[in-house]
């Protein structure tokens, strides 16, 4: 019987070995790099020695519990966290590019976010809930390119079809799944190398849940996920890595398989079978 394999190795051929391999060649241009990130509001640590490297063309999945720092990691990644003033040591970077040195305007062009409640501007149509980024930050030169990229944001996002012959009703009048696409849709008409996706499902029936999961298999081809979620299953069914969290600390990250088939670590074993 051969001994088990340490922490790092991999069996070549399988899954941690194609990742470690995907590491060293830098496949994917778009690495996010987060190098023993610390984070506290006052005197409440948040989160405590992150360490992270994620290249492109994957779904990277932070899970754990409510509380566990999963969605801080997020917002993070495209600053949004700065709004409430925590205290931040580490460093994160993105394509070898220092974040919190990168103008704020270009970080979130190139990441884009969608939360875990469906957020549309209600009063507007549903076209110009997608066309509002593009235009407002200038990523278009003409009505037509405009038009163009509204139709494609739409399509990525699975919702053309549904919505083409009604563009100017309200947001509003969406359905719970269907708003939620077009805040993905939204998001992808910035074209972003980095959609994070905060829970994005937890609000949605199990048909919608499959539809936005299906949604991600698909776009990961284009651009990384980071996808945040409490809850394992979603995490084994779509996710190329994972990372489980735990009181602001990683316990264990590998590849899906490996983590939920042979978790090195006793809380990891509990938290994927539904034991805490």
């Amino acid at each position: 019987m051969k001994p088990p394999r340490r922490r790092g190795e991999a069996r070549r051929g399988g899954p941690g070995y194609i990742w470690a391999k995907h590491l060293r060649t830098g496949v994917g241009r778009n690495v996010i790099d987060i190098r023993d990130l610390k984070l506290q509001f006052g005197d409440v640590k948040v989160l405590d020695g992150v360490t992270m490297k994620i290249p492109n063309n994957v779904i990277y999945v932070i899970m754990g519990p409510s509380g566990s720092g999963k969605s801080t990691i997020l917002r993070v990644l495209n600053r949004l966290v700065e709004l409430y003033k925590p205290k931040i040591e580490g460093e994160v970077y993105l394509d070898g590019q220092d974040i919190f040195k990168m103008p704020l305007s270009l970080l979130r062009r190139r990441v884009q976010m969608v939360f875990q409640i469906p957020n549309p501007i209600p009063t507007l149509s549903i076209w110009e809930n997608v066309a509002l980024g593009p235009k407002l930050n200038r990523l278009v030169k003409s009505k037509a390119e405009l038009q163009e990229r509204v139709r494609w944001a739409l399509e990525k996002a699975q919702l053309w079809e549904e919505v083409k012959n009604r563009l100017d009703a309200p947001a509003a009048s969406l359905s719970g799944g269907q708003q939620q696409r077009l805040c993905i849709a939204r998001a992808l008409a910035f074209k972003p190398e980095v959609l994070l996706m905060d829970e994005p499902t937890a609000n949605l029936d199990p048909v919608n849940t499959a539809k936005i999961e299906e949604l991600m298999l698909e776009l990961k081809k284009e651009m990384t996920i980071v996808l945040v979620t409490h809850y394992p299953p979603q995490a084994a069914r779509v996710g190329d890595w994972v990372a489980f969290l735990y009181g602001g600390k990683i316990v264990e990250e590998g590849p899906v398989r490996e983590v939920f088939t042979r978790p090195r670590h006793e809380l990891t074993e509990k938290y994927v079978t539904g034991k805490i």
